[in-house]
């Protein structure tokens, strides 16, 4: 095994500038000896030499590399793999405004996934998607035009609309293009919008695969509704808020009549009173009556504010409202049943007189309020329910509501609390004005007890970030009580990630009963029912959608809100109405419902299997992955289950879209908040990729460093970003950067340097099978975390090998090898050999992450037009995992941090300036010869030791040896073996001279060069 001498990076860098720089250099060996010519030594050392340069301008490379790597490769890959096919599904953000960090997030996601399947082997297929329907792009259009809705037609509106939402998508298509992005971007079909006519049209079919199985209905109920987007919302576009306040009452309600006799004694001599808690006191004006538990105890209590009737269990509780109390009588929920009262507003001039009644209801508990529960069917569910459970509704004109569209109290209100009073109502909101408006006349008429503020959880629209409220409407539902027996079955064959996910999305399942699908929106996709305009009944069959659907089919959506009725009636009525001479338009109207956009794009699944990548006998599901934020498990997930589950034959075993979930978190700043313009901490990915104003503070860092932060974190947390980060990130980059550098440097076979012959595994050097066993190891953590999609796995361990393993130790220990041995020495070969395998694997294992930096890498190695992605990865094989070398490594390296200890002293103390100033002795003891590291130390020799601690001079010697030095400084340690061996270290100065060709102390006096250099020069 041939010699290896080292020097220090901080030495060989000195002498590699000045030897560039053409300074002198003496050899300081005798008085006779010449000054040496340095210029000439510097042709003859193996210097680095690359085109790659250490820092790169990223704006030009990686313009260089996009198209190649993005648009151009992805083409490549579906045309010529010959693998198995991928399928990421991509779900469709809002054309709407410019990308935000969770975009990036996203996307750089997703592609990380699609790179490594390609380098897989298999064809990857992924198709961009935008939702372009519904409340965000109609907010966006109508700002852009700086108008208000009730100033433009409907028709203008969805005209502007559609002109909005394809501009957004060319715009994000651009910033997503900007991340790095494999996708065919351009190419007719390749991306998906839901505005798209094949796309509404798949989307319209399902929605009649459900009508035809039973599931569409039309209800008169109360619904989440949301004032500020004007329109019906589903419990999936809801965002609860603990922090909402709420100006509640407790009022009282005046008994008439009861049944029971003990009551109706005290109403003989006195007034008895139902006391009543609300939040919502506005919808006190639609009270159809007062619910109590048929088994709760109530009191009968005389009080401050009269006599009162209340829940036994809240008098104590009600003491700060009604104070001290006396009871008069206790009485069950059932004996209140039938008892009347006069309406709340009765007192006021011409308000409704009419009294109400008592009723039953499970849902009343004695756990909060008086016990109590005043009814609006109209305004809340489980009084709806409670109602219609008792036939106490028979139709929509059976139920009281006084709110419009906006959220607004509306005339009819009028026949509750009398025309005067509903002056000081009409058209204020019901959650604001409206709602102090009606408490003021509460205290008009003297039935307020108290009005207490209080501060609880409730439901706000997620988008317009505003509360709602639950009112009547007529609206279009889909039944789920029939299919999420199906659906949650179907998730049984899906994988979570994380695992814990899986939770949320099958409770989100089991606790809904059905899907408010209709919104009144003026973009989105109709819902196409026609109504007899007369009884205001809905037509909705698969007699009639085969017919309007093959009139859409031919002339698109767009002409459901254009065209005449008549040719939407299917023949049959058509020929029954001109039978009686009538016209279609006096007796239809077609419907101006939209889908939810929810509907929209949870049938996105749909537009697989007509790309040829649907379930097959050999794919079990349309997609492979979906990968989206958390927030879609009410979302995008949900939906796409619901319809893929609802289309589906009844025959078929329930199957869900997609084989497995992946979720990741909020990216939030620094400190852990969350990302808004009012706290100024907005991180936009094209700023960090660009930069900012000033460079300084916000520098253009490239989208390679942005897309290494993406696989930094745990993505299924929520995760920070910012200036730190961004560093951090950066620097981590820098080093991956060097190591290649310093590879394609002193590779054979780059930048006209010759091929030389590698050194086969069995003849490598200790030191080089262990970084080869670490380069295995590398690969096998890349793989595994690639395989299971914890990226952060992945590029933890190309940090630490490219920083520790590399950088810090093998590249600075082997600079001395490339650069002075001869260029066919066995020794500078076997590093070779080893560079090449780093290069091949450093190159694939970061490929995912940072293509740009792959791509460069690769034309810089190969000089071709061929990308780093066109060969699949082909790991290095088993060979290579050496647990031998790696413990014996693991000894030498705890030796040499022993050694590099009593280096540092010395150069403490001044007595070296570089470690290749000083020899180092290990001096093995007596009856050493069955220490398993005394006998490798003696196998390897010294060379090994030279090279590790970076010294001109090491040996190995026993206890009895005279070896050692006569004269000078010294400095002793100790080092323990596993077998408790201890073994002495001597660190001395170096006996011989300074080479003025590799600067390491080995040069004889009467010699012009070291031996290892006079060899190099003459082979």
């Amino acid at each position: 095994m041939l010699r290896r001498a080292t020097c220090p990076r901080a030495g060989l860098a000195i002498l590699t500038s000045r030897l560039r720089a053409g300074y002198a250099s003496t050899a300081s060996t005798s008085s006779e000896q010449a000054k040496l010519d340095s210029k000439a030594f510097a042709k003859t050392l193996q210097l680095p030499n690359t085109p790659f340069p250490l820092w790169a301008n990223v704006a030009d490379v990686e313009g260089k590399y996009r198209a190649s790597t993005c648009d151009s490769l992805y083409k490549w890959q579906w045309e010529n793999n010959k693998g198995p096919v991928f399928v990421l599904h991509d779900g469709p953000p809002y054309a709407n405004g410019n990308l935000h960090m969770g975009h990036a997030l996203n996307k750089v996601l997703k592609d990380m996934i699609n790179r490594f399947h390609l380098l897989q082997g298999r064809r990857v297929h992924y198709i961009p998607g935008w939702d372009c329907h519904g409340l965000p792009i109609e907010n966006k259009t109508l700002k852009d035009l700086k108008v208000h809705v009730s100033q433009l037609s409907p028709s203008e509106i969805r005209e502007a609309c559609q002109a909005t939402a394809s501009n957004e998508v060319e715009s994000q298509k651009a910033q997503f293009r900007a991340l790095g992005i494999m996708a065919d971007w351009d190419s007719e079909g390749k991306i998906y919008r839901t505005l798209d006519h094949k796309y509404e049209m798949r989307q319209l079919r399902i929605f009649q695969k459900m009508v035809e199985k039973g599931l569409i209905y039309r209800h008169y109920r109360p619904v989440h509704y949301s004032p500020s987007s004007l329109s019906a919302l589903a419990e999936a576009e809801l965002e609860y808020k603990d922090d909402h306040v709420s100006h509640s009452v407790y009022v009282t309600f005046d008994l008439e009549e009861t049944p029971n006799e003990t009551l109706r004694s005290m109403l003989d001599s006195q007034d008895v009173k139902l006391l009543v808690w609300t939040t919502t006191p506005w919808t006190l004006t639609a009270n159809m009556g007062i619910a109590v538990h048929p088994d709760l105890v109530y009191s009968v209590v005389k009080s401050q504010e009269g006599v009162l009737v209340v829940a036994k269990d809240r008098v104590e509780a009600l003491t700060d409202i009604i104070g001290e109390t006396e009871v008069l009588a206790q009485l069950t929920g059932q004996d209140l049943l039938g008892t009347s009262y006069r309406p709340i507003f009765s007192a006021l001039p011409n308000a409704s007189t009419q009294a109400l009644k008592v009723v039953p209801a499970s849902h009343v508990t004695s756990d909060s309020g008086t016990g109590l529960v005043h009814c609006a069917p109209a305004h809340g569910t489980e009084d709806y329910q409670a109602f219609r459970a008792q036939g106490l509704i028979s139709n929509s004109h059976s139920m009281i509501c006084h709110v419009g569209s906006a959220g607004e109290f509306v005339g009819s209100v009028a026949e509750v609390v009398g025309e005067e009073a509903a002056e000081k109502l009409v058209n204020k909101s019901v959650l604001k004005e409206g709602s102090r408006a009606a408490v003021d006349l509460l205290r008009e008429v003297g039935q307020v007890v108290k009005v207490k503020r209080i501060k609880h959880r409730y439901p706000y629209d997620w988008k317009t970030d505003e509360p709602i409220i639950l009112t009547a409407t007529s609206q279009w539902f889909a039944n789920l009580d029939d299919i999420k027996e199906n659906a949650l079955e179907a998730l049984q064959e899906v994988a979570f990630i994380p695992p814990i996910s899986r939770n949320r999305l099958e409770a989100f399942v089991k606790s809904r009963s059905e899907w408010c699908i209709s919104r009144q929106r003026v973009w989105g996709v109709p819902i196409p029912a026609l109504y007899e305009i007369a009884t205001d009944k809905a037509i909705l069959n698969s007699s009639t959608l085969d017919h309007i659907l093959s009139v859409i089919e031919k002339k698109g959506t767009s002409y459901w809100w254009s065209g005449p009725v008549e040719e939407f009636l299917p023949p049959s009525i058509l020929g029954d109405l001109k039978a009686k001479d009538l016209q279609a338009s006096d007796i239809y109207r077609k419907g101006t419902d939209t889908m939810d956009v929810w509907f929209d794009s949870g049938s996105s699944w749909s537009m697989l299997p007509d790309m040829g990548v649907g379930q097959s006998p050999t794919r079990r599901f349309h997609a492979d992955v979906c990968l989206e934020g958390s927030d879609q498990h009410r979302g995008w997930f949900q939906s796409q289950l619901l319809t893929a589950v609802g289309a589906a034959p009844k025959t078929e075993k329930p199957s869900s879209p997609y084989a497995m979930l992946l979720t990741h978190g909020m990216v939030l700043d620094e400190k852990g908040r969350k990302m808004s313009k009012s706290l100024g901490n907005i991180v936009s990915p094209l700023t960090v990729i660009n930069g900012g104003k000033d460079k300084k503070k916000e520098p253009a860092y490239g989208t390679d460093v942005l897309r290494l932060w993406a696989a930094t974190v745990e993505y299924w947390r929520d995760m920070s970003i910012g200036p730190t980060v961004l560093s951090q990130s950066a620097e981590s980059y820098r080093k991956i950067r060097n190591s290649a550098r310093f590879c394609l440097g002193n590779m054979d076979g780059v930048a006209g340097r010759q091929q030389l012959e590698k050194v086969p595994r069995e003849k490598l050097d200790l030191i080089e099978r262990y970084i080869m066993h670490e380069l295995y190891k590398l690969e096998q953590t890349a793989l595994d975390g690639y395989t299971t999609y914890n990226f952060a796995k992945v590029a933890n361990a190309l940090t630490h090998f490219t920083n520790i393993t590399l950088s810090s130790f093998y590249f600075d220990i082997t600079k001395d090898c490339l650069y002075a041995d001869a260029i066919n020495g066995t020794a500078r070969r076997g590093v070779i050999t080893v560079l090449n395998h780093i290069l091949d694997s450093l190159t694939k294992v970061i490929a995912p992450i940072l293509p740009h930096l792959a791509e460069e890498i690769h034309t810089t190695r190969v000089g071709d037009a061929t990308s780093a992605f066109m060969t699949p990865w082909t790991p290095l094989g088993s060979e290579w995992h050496d647990p031998t070398a790696a413990a014996q490594m693991e000894t030498y390296m705890r030796l040499r941090s022993s050694v590099l200890a009593q280096l540092e002293q010395a150069r403490m103390n001044k007595h070296i300036r570089s470690s290749l100033e000083a020899a180092v002795d290990i001096v093995i003891p007596e009856g050493a010869s069955s220490d398993e590291f005394a006998l490798l130390l003696q196998k390897q020799g010294v060379d090994t030791l030279k090279t590790l601690f970076i010294v001109s001079d090491a040996n190995i010697v026993n206890a009895l040896s005279e070896h050692g030095p006569t004269e000078g400084w010294l400095y002793n340690g100790t080092f323990k073996t596993a077998s408790g061996l201890e073994l002495a270290i001597r660190v001395h100065a170096a006996p011989l001279h300074k080479c003025p060709r590799c600067w390491t102390y080995t040069r004889p006096e009467e010699e012009t060069l070291c031996g290892r250099c006079s060899n190099a020069l003459h082979h």
